[in-house]
């Protein structure tokens, strides 16, 4: 069979193309950030713990980890755009499920399901860039991307802000994305038009996806609950670990003897591929942490409301939309990437260093700062790691290999809010346990089992004490982070410097299996 021509598309059909591509991407974005201003009210409504508060952000990151590489591997071999459209209706379903929900378990569930079709958009609009633009061309686009992430997590704090104070109820920030998205169905109907691959005796590695979900899922869940259900050595510890350790073991062992691998291993193996992982990782946990702990700090730490929260975390946004931007127009003129990749990772290690030192008296101009360092720190980043993976594979395997830099990615924001959250649970309750009984009050705080991050339902003096805990405890999350993204930067050091090739598909390519059978309409 004939490799599939790859055709050039003009300046004005690829921004109609991404016009759908970057409102589903918008959707799918604000939705996670809407949250995360309007989970701590979320949460005191219901009722609902710490721990509960923080698997309501790692279920929907768990998923859309889970299910990252399967959405790439069945871009490579069907319909991209009928996948895109998919991965909305599941979304869709999820946010009126989640709209709906009266308990925290119920809304975890629901946002389990919603990460399904969030962790596909943000797979597959990466793969229809790819395959629409060369990686030389691609860093110009991916400041429209910047730009868009940059809006999509400044205007969902915001909004989720202003939901949550109005008449509204934050119900409406699950419904809220349901008409965009349904609006993005229409737009990607008329405008994305890509080709179509098909093959012939297709079998998708679900097994392998299975027990790499598995793995995951059960180290998750010991980070959630050692030394607060149980100790680090204990049976549950070797149990659990030992469990997701022989689960990851044999679906590395499925992967490299499957016909169609999920994860390709000769596609991680690869050293800029390898590198990439390890950055993403780390730029993952600064993504989703820094959003998720951020809100919670001026809510219940410095005592702001959702809607003034929003406000305050605008610093981080810009610096992520602006160094995105930039990064992405000076890339595309010098068809160098690493040397921002670098700088990027640097600048974010520098962000975090400035956070570790939070409490719940920090200058507000200082918080500022620091976190429009980790926002140009991931804007560089982020979207150039994928990039620059992207760069060294052919076409047909861009889906694959997209997915495997983001289901990385999405790794490492799981791992770092469920590891994050943990922690700062952890300090939280020997902090508000020590200055109760320091004040001779009850240690149970409100002795009626009301949640503590139900601040409006406790007696003043115990809000104080929690507003504390919460302030002081935050710097300490931020500090772990630190040190992690050095290894961001190790990584980003050790890449082979490479130029962006301006072709859509590899110079040479090998003769290929899959045959062009049709376009999607």
């Amino acid at each position: 069979m004939s490799a599939p021509e790859t055709k050039t598309m003009t300046h004005r059909e690829i921004l109609e193309a991404l016009s759908g591509l970057l409102l589903v991407l918008f959707v799918a974005l604000s939705s996670s950030t809407i949250v995360s201003t309007a989970l701590p009210t979320i949460i005191g409504d219901l009722n609902g713990s710490q721990t509960q508060y923080t698997w309501v952000v790692t279920a929907t990151l768990l998923t859309a980890t889970a299910s990252t590489p399967i959405w790439g591997k069945l871009s490579d071999l069907y319909s991209k755009k009928l996948l895109v459209q998919i991965a909305i209706v599941v979304y869709v379903l999820g946010s009126i499920i989640a709209g709906l929900t009266q308990n925290t378990e119920q809304l975890i569930a629901a946002r389990a399901f919603q990460g399904l079709g969030m962790g596909g958009v943000q797979a597959l609009v990466q793969v229809a860039i790819a395959a629409m633009i060369p990686p030389r061309e691609r860093g110009r686009y991916n400041g429209y991307l910047g730009g868009v992430m940059g809006l999509a997590t400044v205007a969902g704090p915001l909004l989720g802000g202003v939901i949550v104070d109005s008449a509204l109820g934050w119900r409406w920030c699950f419904f809220i994305g349901i008409p965009i998205a349904i609006i993005a169905l229409v737009v990607l109907q008329k405008t994305l038009h890509l080709p179509v691959l098909r093959r012939e005796n297709v079998k998708i590695d679900y097994l392998g996806a299975t027990l790499i979900a598995a793995g995951v899922s059960v180290l998750l869940v010991w980070v959630s609950f050692v030394d607060s259900s149980f100790g680090w050595l204990s049976w549950q510890t070797f149990a659990m670990v030992g469990a997701g350790a022989v689960l990851l073991a044999l679906a590395t062992l499925v992967e490299s003897r499957a016909a169609e691998p999920v994860v390709p291993l000769p596609i991680v193996k690869q050293r800029t591929t390898a590198l990439a992982i390890l950055g993403s990782l780390a730029v993952g946990m600064a993504m989703f942490g820094g959003s998720v702990f951020l809100g919670q700090y001026f809510q219940i730490g410095r005592g702001y409301s959702p809607t003034e929260a929003g406000l305050l975390t605008i610093p981080m946004m810009f610096g992520l939309a602006l160094a995105s931007t930039v990064a992405g127009r000076l890339i595309t003129r010098s068809g160098n990437i690493k040397p921002y990749v670098v700088a990027g990772t640097i600048i974010l290690v520098a962000g975090f260093g400035g956070l570790s030192v939070l409490d719940h008296d920090t200058p507000l101009w200082y918080v500022g700062i620091a976190m429009f360092l980790v926002g140009a720190g991931v804007g560089m980043s982020m979207q150039n790691l994928v990039l620059a993976v992207q760069n060294s594979v052919a076409l047909r395997d861009i889906g694959a290999a997209s997915s495997t830099i983001a289901f990385f990615r999405s790794l490492g924001g799981t791992i770092g809010v469920s590891v994050l959250g943990a922690v700062l649970a952890r300090r939280v309750s020997d902090s508000i346990t020590t200055q109760l009984a320091a004040s001779g009050a009850p240690s149970s705080g409100s002795g009626s089992g009301i949640s503590a991050l139900n601040l409006s339902s406790l007696p003043e003096s115990i809000q104080h004490v929690v507003r504390v805990a919460y302030g002081d405890a935050t710097g300490h999350i931020f500090l772990i982070s630190m040190f992690i993204a050095v290894v961001g930067v190790i990584a980003a050091i050790a890449m082979k410097p490479a130029k962006l090739r301006s072709t859509v598909d590899l110079s040479a390519p090998e003769p290929a299996e899959p045959e062009l059978v049709a376009a999607a309409k």
